[in-house]
């Protein structure tokens, strides 16, 4: 990875190893879910939730309660080859919805009770002061990749520093249980498919899907550009750092801090789809001690998203056809972990219930 053209903050932060997980508080959550009134096994991956959630959070009775959820925002310049069914100024009125609590994600981030919050990290124009927005604006966009790179070192050292103190901040407030980290950007799932094509070396049309929704002709340019982005900046994709610089979008990058934060600070991390998991898999790339802090919520529509979590070995909670990111599939995977958690600290024992087993 190389790292002579970025500041000793970042270059300690990226090579900063992950909380490990307690071994022993697993073993014993482990021997505890076989004591409960229920043949082993028989809830399945919810008992693999709160054990694992129990190693990580370092308790006998793990919970899912406080949750904290960011929306990464940014435009692309990508967007000026054709590639979204939707105009670039639909990221900043976007935000704007987000603000007033309209879009899916303030919905479900309310039912949780969550923390919500948006991270603007590069609008194409100023935004007005909001409500729940924090202006963290590092640029007018990316470039457009397929004629330059997307950002220089400064910028994506300055959106991998705001990923990682918006976690600070946070957890210097309130310890979170739970991350859950979304993005805003139109013009984003060509920038996630470009990057999981650099790391996967997977054929492209196998990693470009429909995104907003564009029809044939739609994909064909997003096809066109990945494959010109990747061939202009063949050399930049040898490390997942230059990639990102090359391919990436702002907002993803900061996904990326935000993620490799919550695992050094002990704080689980429910990924979100498609462009979500790509942020997840760059930040694993960078630095693989992250990965047992990573729960994935499902697997969405978008075509490349299977991909990427087969290479990460991740098995998805849910599959439910959605393809909206925001974070909204991950909002509505938590109560599953939420669950996991009461069954493993409610259920009577055997010997509590007076069962025979």
């Amino acid at each position: 990875m190389p790292v002579e053209n970025y500041s000793l903050d970042l270059i300690l932060f990226l090579r900063a190893p992950a909380k490990t997980p307690n071994q022993t508080i697993y073993t014993r959550a482990v021997q505890h879910q076989n004591q409960l009134t229920k043949p082993p096994g028989s809830l399945g991956r919810l008992e693999d939730l709160a054990t694992q959630l129990a190693s990580l959070q370092e308790t006998d009775s793990p919970k899912i309660e406080n949750i904290l959820i960011r929306i990464f925002a940014a435009d692309h310049g990508v967007v000026e080859e054709g590639v979204s069914a939707f105009p670039q100024a639909v990221t900043a009125e976007m935000i704007k919805n987000f603000s007033a609590g309209g879009a899916a994600i303030t919905v479900l981030a309310k039912a949780l009770n969550a923390d919500f919050g948006v991270i603007n990290l590069g609008t194409v124009s100023p935004l007005p002061e909001l409500a729940k927005v924090i202006d963290k604006r590092i640029d007018a966009g990316t470039k457009n990749f397929c004629k330059s790179a997307a950002m220089t070192d400064e910028q994506l050292e300055a959106a991998l520093l705001a990923g990682r103190n918006v976690v600070l901040e946070s957890k210097a407030k309130t310890v979170p249980d739970l991350f859950i980290g979304g993005e805003m950007g139109i013009g984003n799932t060509t920038s996630a498919s470009a990057l999981a094509c650099a790391i996967l070396k997977q054929p492209i049309s196998k990693l470009v899907g429909k995104g907003t929704g564009v029809d044939d002709s739609g994909i064909k340019r997003k096809i066109n550009a990945v494959e010109r982005a990747l061939a202009l900046h063949n050399s930049a994709v040898a490390s997942p750092l230059t990639s990102l610089q090359a391919l990436g979008g702002f907002e993803i990058v900061g996904l990326v801090g935000a993620t490799l934060a919550c695992a050094q600070e002990g704080i689980p991390v429910l990924v979100d789809g498609f462009i979500s998991s790509v942020a997840a898999l760059i930040a694993v790339e960078i630095n693989p001690s992250i990965r047992p802090w990573l729960f994935f919520s499902h697997c969405s529509a978008e075509v490349g998203h299977a991909a990427v979590l087969k290479y990460l070995n991740a098995n998805a909670l849910l599959n439910l056809d959605m393809r909206l990111g925001e974070a909204s599939g991950a909002a509505i995977a938590a109560p599953l972990l939420k669950m996991a958690c009461d069954l493993h600290n409610n259920m009577a024992t055997f010997d509590q219930a007076g069962v025979s087993h």
